[in-house]
């Protein structure tokens, strides 16, 4: 019976991995998709979009920019620049801080 067991675990580990192949595939194939959106639409103009933070304050929003923008207080991961007033949250929506500018 053990043999039964066995051969029944092994046939459901090899369903269960080829399953799984093709969701991996796409996911790969939505990154990469993703990639290429921001790399289409990195460099336009600036947004001029603002929000209020924590503290009650009117804040830039983070934008992507060739050069690091005046007023810049981080770079976050996914290559925009925050202008956030407080360490926390900073890029929380883009992927975390990649380096602090001040």
């Amino acid at each position: 019976m053990s043999t039964l067991k066995r051969i029944i675990s092994s046939f459901l580990l090899a369903v269960l991995l080829l399953c799984s192949l093709p969701l991996a595939t796409v996911s790969q194939a939505a990154t990469s998709k993703r990639r290429s959106t921001y790399q289409t639409r990195r460099y336009h103009k600036p947004s001029h979009r603002y929000y209020t933070n924590a503290r009650g304050r009117r804040v830039h929003s983070p934008v992507y920019s060739k050069s690091v923008p005046a007023g810049a207080s981080a770079q976050c991961n996914d290559g925009t620049y925050s202008f956030s007033e407080s360490r926390r949250g900073t890029c929380s929506h883009h992927g975390g801080v990649r380096r602090w500018l001040r």
